[in-house]
């Protein structure tokens, strides 16, 4: 970053956004540790469970209460989904703190900062009362206000990446409460898990902007461009990991691969497989499609993990010949590795727990360092 654009910030504005770039790490994958452990529905209401702050100690703690006719009370699954929630209030709270720094030297920039996040918080209370539309009203004017001061402010002092990510991050919390009370749909939870990561990307892309240590190469532009296409190819290709685990898609091929069900090209239903709205009031959980339609999304989600992963390793070597460049041209291809790895075992495995929390974890870990070297790379000045 040259002098002229150097950012004027708090001066642990960088420490802070480095603390909410491991909180968010820890939110994703936690949260995948709650889906894939089938406790995404194990607290029925929001943002309580079974009206506690935290989570009920024992079947008897929740008898009187509404949430129980939805869902019977599990104790050993509904602490996991309440710890996930207050990880992720923690990380919001970290986020409104660093708009309210980076919006301080703008004119209303604290006052726009709360007032948005005033609609957002009078809008819970009403929507725990059952004012559900009144609660909605709230929430897109606060929405609204963010993005308005996001387009309206420069990024100088990162004030317009600070409003967006806050905007970001409450439009997590309310896919959140839709991935609950709309039964786990498969478009809300692939949302839920594309708004993660996309507050993660923000906030790693934040965090190095703030350290202001730019990597200075000759060809920076033209690596960016590479970067960048490696990065919406990984987003496409995380997208359709979202979809396959909300459609329970991870083992429609049995525990072959390369082949499927014994098959190169098995019977496969596009159509359905990729159907985004089903209509509201249906319970996803363990998914709801048939066998052919899941074949057609496991088979789209390996056919894009080769495509990615043989764009990453050409980036790699493109990486490995730049001065300079090698470290993270070998983290690159052991990242692109050990991530083809994991989801060959997820199959042949049978998807057992750890190993799928950890391919989230590679996903979220190939992010990172996309998002760093897009951030870092500068043309020298």
């Amino acid at each position: 970053m040259n002098a002229v654009a150097r950012p004027v910030l708090y001066r642990h504005f960088h420490r802070i956004a480095w603390l909410a770039v491991g909180l968010a790490l820890c939110v994703i994958i936690f949260g995948a540790f709650v889906r894939l452990s089938n406790a995404g529905l194990s607290c029925p209401d929001w943002p309580t469970c079974y009206g506690r702050a935290t989570w009920p100690q024992s079947t008897h703690e929740v008898v009187e209460h509404a949430a129980s006719a939805i869902r019977p009370f599990e104790t050993h699954k509904a602490w996991r989904e309440q710890v996930h929630r207050h990880i992720a209030a923690t990380l919001g709270m970290l986020v409104l703190i660093l708009s309210l720094l980076a919006a301080r030297r703008r004119r209303f920039g604290i006052a726009t900062i709360l007032l948005a996040s005033a609609f957002v918080a009078t809008a819970i209370p009403l929507y725990m009362h059952g004012e559900h539309v009144a609660a909605s009203v709230l929430a897109i004017i606060g929405e609204a206000i963010l993005l308005f001061a996001a387009l309206r402010w420069s990024n100088l002092d990162l004030a317009r990446v600070s409003a967006l990510t806050l905007a970001v991050i409450i439009f997590q919390a309310l896919l959140g409460m839709w991935t609950v009370t709309w039964l786990l749909k498969p478009i809300v939870v692939m949302g839920h898990l594309l708004g993660g990561l996309t507050t993660f990307a923000l906030l790693v892309w934040m965090a190095w902007r703030a350290t202001d240590q730019p990597i200075k190469l000759a060809d920076a532009v033209s690596l960016r461009r590479w970067v960048i296409g490696g990065l919406v190819l990984l987003g496409i290709q995380i997208a359709l990991g979202g979809w396959v685990s909300a459609n329970y898609a991870a083992v429609a091929c049995g525990l072959d691969f390369p082949k499927c069900v014994g098959r190169w090209w098995p019977p496969a239903d596009f159509s359905q497989g990729f159907v985004l709205w089903r209509g509201i009031g249906v319970d996803y959980e363990g998914g709801v499609l048939d066998g052919a339609s899941r074949i057609a999304i496991q088979m789209t989600h390996r056919i894009m993990a080769v495509i990615v992963a043989l764009y990453v390793l050409g980036l790699g070597v493109r990486l490995f010949r730049t001065p300079g460049m090698r470290g993270w041209a070998t983290l690159l291809v052991l990242l692109i590795i050990a991530q083809f790895t994991l989801g060959i075992l997820n199959v042949k495995l049978n998807l057992p727990l750890h190993v799928a929390v950890a391919h989230n974890a590679g996903a979220v870990l190939l992010l990172f360092t996309l998002v760093s070297l897009i951030a870092r790379l500068r043309k020298p000045e």
